[in-house]
């Protein structure tokens, strides 16, 4: 699934890393503990958070994540966006919850990147 296919069914507004809306994402995540963030992400990942600081940002990076989207409406800071766009990832956010993000992305192919 590509980021601009993520950013289509969520109806997200595309923040930053719009020069990546063809890359492809492999597996997603839903998260607001990070720790669990680096226990069980892949790589070439978007994340789903309600988290809205620069840690997530340095997480992502951290695992390879190539796309994070925030839930609730939430929007990433002018730093943060600063901060993505040097690690060339992409931010996204959208008005849906965490559970129907993840459900909607889900069923429209995106894997989970494996079992537990």
């Amino acid at each position: 699934m590509t980021i601009a296919k993520i950013a289509e069914l969520l109806n997200a507004q595309v923040h930053c890393g719009q020069e990546s809306l063809g890359r492809d994402v492999h597996s997603g995540c839903g998260c607001d503990m990070m720790s669990d963030v680096l226990a069980y992400v892949k790589d070439q990942a978007v994340m789903l958070t309600g988290l809205v600081n620069p840690q997530v940002i340095r997480t992502a990076e951290m695992m390879d994540i190539v796309c994070i989207v925030f839930v609730r409406g939430k929007k990433p800071t002018d730093a943060m966006i600063d901060l993505a766009n040097e690690r060339s990832l992409t931010l996204l956010s959208t008005n849906y919850r965490m559970f129907s993000a993840c459900g909607i992305l889900y069923e429209h192919g995106l894997s989970d990147g494996g079992q537990i």
